[in-house]
């Protein structure tokens, strides 16, 4: 497996292609990240919000997602929602604030997409941006990468 991991580094290196170095999650590159270990992709003046790979390893098999409603308010580092596991119970906080457009619905009947798809399928809310510039707080993938491995080195 080791020898594996340092051929694709090397030929990524090669290729000039940029690979984190962590074998508990992924992290995807172009979107912002809280330290709370939520993710947000920005399109125009909306935004989708999910958990983070390395929240959800963390968290275990996630068996039920509670959503807000179309319409609430949700403020940059408050709760909006849960995410509850077969471990624990986790408050989802928002990277953003604004107004939910969107909710997952998908996430009702199927939690488990938060597990096996995080940044695509596992999206939680879409969120019209009250302000753009609270983007500034919230952390790169380059980051967010290091971030989380001071934080699992505690």
């Amino acid at each position: 497996m080791a020898c594996r991991q340092l051929w694709a580094s090397r030929a990524a290196s090669y290729l000039r292609i940029s690979v984190f170095h962590r074998s508990f999650s992924n992290v995807v590159k172009d979107l912002k990240y809280a330290d709370s270990h939520e993710w947000v992709k920005v399109d125009g003046n909306s935004a989708t919000v999910g958990i983070t790979d390395h929240a959800q390893d963390h968290l275990g098999d996630v068996v039920y997602v509670e959503l807000p409603e179309v319409g609430a308010t949700v403020t940059q580092g408050d709760s909006f929602g849960a995410v509850e596991s077969v471990k624990a119970t986790s408050d989802i906080n928002s990277p953003v604030s604004g107004k939910v457009i969107e909710v997952n619905e998908e996430l009702s009947s199927s939690p488990a997409l938060v597990n096996s798809s995080p940044y695509k399928d596992g999206w939680i809310i879409k969120v019209e941006l009250s302000d753009s510039g609270e983007l500034n707080n919230l952390m790169d993938s380059e980051k967010y990468s290091k971030f989380c491995e001071e934080e699992d080195s505690h």
